[in-house]
């Protein structure tokens, strides 16, 4: 799409560059940007000549760049990565159906990113389903030169709505050893064989035995469930059953993602228990 009001684009190279001029806006991979009218926006200050790297393991798990394409991270949890896929890191196999879970072509997952995936804060954004369900944090720069940590799961506060002041820049999504080492699971549905997630149900099980469920896509915002010990099917249903924040739209009533995010969620529970 022509974006008309557009008159400026930049592409940031320092952290210095990130200061937005009225008007402007980051953009990442510009899949959501280019889809439809930007009526308010004069300018693209573009986040991907910044250099981060997109992938990298660290001493307390994996450390993914807002920039990394969602090709590159499916690539990486398929093998298919120069970065090794450490063995016990079982979790990275929701990558691949989280991936999967998106309304997109293979093209647009070679554009767009992970982080701008998370940023535009869509209730069906499917990496949002896949950081909040493995207890990712957010690495945010502020305007001001600090950096502050947070969890992906109060990053998003509505639909299409984030805590991100003006001027904030989503740096990195940094995913627990601990969480990636767990058994862990997602489950999705829609209306129609194709169509946008009408709810995303993951659950995992630490080491420790406690477990996590969260209820993504047909909830404005991440519901996150946890229990110190796998629960039973009463209880999980209740507990899904009673959340709040199930909304309704052309895609599906409120009542129905209720409905559905239960039954998801008993099958999750089942696949963790056996």
């Amino acid at each position: 799409m022509d974006i008309v009001t557009v008159s400026r684009f930049r592409r940031a190279t320092s952290r210095s560059d990130l200061a937005l001029a009225p008007g402007e806006v980051f953009m990442g991979g510009g899949t959501w940007l280019m889809s439809e009218p930007q009526p308010v926006t004069t300018g693209f200050v573009d986040l991907t000549t910044l250099g981060w790297p997109d992938l990298e393991i660290t001493d307390t798990g994996l450390r993914i760049g807002a920039t990394c394409t969602i090709a590159t991270l499916r690539a990486w949890a398929g093998g298919r990565h120069e970065l090794a896929l450490p063995e016990a890191w079982r979790a990275a196999s929701m990558i691949p159906e989280a991936a999967d879970a998106l309304l997109a072509s293979f093209k647009i997952w070679h554009t767009a990113t992970v982080g701008g995936n998370i940023c535009r804060a869509f209730p069906a954004g499917a990496m949002i389903s896949l950081a909040v369900g493995l207890d990712a944090t957010a690495e945010v720069w502020g305007v001001d030169g600090s950096t502050r940590a947070m969890p992906v799961s109060d990053l998003v506060t509505g639909n299409a709505v984030t805590c991100l002041a003006p001027g904030e820049v989503l740096r990195a999504i940094n995913i627990p050893q601990s969480a990636l080492a767990s058994r862990a699971h997602l489950k999705k549905i829609a209306l129609a064989e194709l169509g946008r997630s009408g709810a995303v149900v993951t659950g995992r099980e630490d080491s420790d035995g406690s477990t996590v469920f969260v209820v993504t896509a047909a909830v404005e915002r991440p519901v996150v469930l946890r229990f110190t010990a796998l629960p039973d099917a009463a209880t999980l249903r209740t507990a899904i059953g009673t959340a709040t924040g199930f909304y309704s739209d052309p895609l599906g009533s409120a009542d129905w993602r209720r409905a559905v995010s239960m039954v998801l969620g008993e099958r999750i529970r089942e696949e963790l228990r056996a």
